[in-house]
């Protein structure tokens, strides 16, 4: 099968960055599934990886997380899926990824895919969904289903046009929150607006006046996905006593946990990957968390965050999709498709 992949870190605008290869297709065994990979998307951490690899790999990495495609094989325990099954997942940390023609993912993880969206549209969503329901409804006690007992909360969701801004904001207005979404562009503002966000501020500019001149002195909740430790001070001083903080970016120098000491607050790590990489318990959830996601497209309750497509699937447009996120411009999702194949 055709992959696409890299071996050393190098310029994006390198040809020899990601290029194409072959390799044996994959059989599937276990809880796996073998997808014919339709669409796949280009997420920051596909990025980070490349650029923060030492050295030459004895072989290709094939990066890729987020897939649309067809159920082609499954393995012996699968129960969730069988072949023909059009599903939708974000994959896994430790394996090859989706930038490939063919992929093995564990069924525990995957979704069964909307009805209502182009395989495009789909390849936009399932890692950033993920993350930001995670986020909202694991790290946080918010609960999406009582939108009248979230009255009155307010959520500060920092980097409110990026993938997983676009589905968090999202996520919390259905939950009946709040929502104060960071912005700094007229596009990326009218873009917060369009997804659910109550009120934009500007992230390049001290947020605590900009919050407080709305009327809310706190917020109860704040989602952190841009740079955890440029906006630290601010997060101490804007959340309410007895609040939630969850960061999505790490931080390149510590943070001063003890000055949340005070308010009681709730700091905590999201990282999507975390149930597949050291394989929880509550793997399924993601099952389940995909699955309801997918219902909430059909009911027209949510939209993709789609913004650009190239196809095919090929290592130039990878190239390309790359470039794009590491801009760091980049309103919503990048996805690639072979569209063709899911006729």
């Amino acid at each position: 099968m055709r992959a696409i992949g890299f071996t050393q870190k190098l310029p994006i605008a390198d040809d020899n960055s990601l290029t194409a290869f072959f390799e044996p297709k994959p059989t599937p065994a276990g809880h796996d599934l073998l997808v014919k990979v339709v669409a796949t998307s280009v997420n920051p951490v596909d990025t980070a990886v490349r650029r923060g690899t030492t050295g030459v790999l004895p072989t290709p990495k094939v990066l890729g997380f987020d897939a649309y495609g067809i159920v082609d094989a499954v393995g012996d325990a699968v129960s969730l899926f069988q072949p023909g099954d059009r599903v939708w997942y974000a994959g896994s940390f430790k394996r090859p990824g989706t930038d490939s023609e063919y992929h093995l993912v564990d069924e525990r993880i995957v979704g069964p895919a909307p009805k209502k969206l182009s395989p495009a549209e789909m390849a936009a969503m399932p890692l950033t969904s993920l993350t930001a329901w995670e986020a909202l409804f694991e790290q946080m006690p918010i609960d999406i289903d009582t939108p009248q007992a979230n009255a009155g909360k307010t959520i500060l969701i920092i980097n409110g046009a990026g993938g997983v801004g676009s589905m968090a904001t999202q996520f919390a207005h259905l939950a009946g929150l709040t929502v104060i979404a960071t912005a700094s562009r007229p596009e990326t503002i009218a873009w917060t607006q369009d997804h659910g966000a109550d009120h934009v501020v500007n992230h390049r500019k001290d947020l605590v006046p900009q919050v407080q001149a709305l009327g809310y002195p706190t917020v109860d909740y704040i989602l952190e996905l841009s740079n955890l430790n440029q906006h630290w001070p601010e997060i101490v001083s804007l959340i309410a006593p007895s609040g939630y903080i969850v960061s999505i970016t790490g931080s390149d120098t510590p943070i001063d946990l003890r000055a949340l000491k005070q308010k009681r607050a709730t700091f905590a790590w999201e990282w999507m990957f975390t149930k597949s990489y050291f394989g929880t318990p509550d793997m399924l959830s993601q099952h389940d968390i995909l699955t309801r996601v997918a219902q909430l497209v059909d009911d027209g309750q949510i939209v993709t965050t789609l913004t650009q497509t190239f196809a095919p699937i090929t290592a130039a447009n990878l190239r390309t999709a790359h470039e794009l996120v590491e801009s760091n411009r980049m309103i919503g999702k990048v996805v690639l498709t072979n569209e063709s194949e899911s006729d």
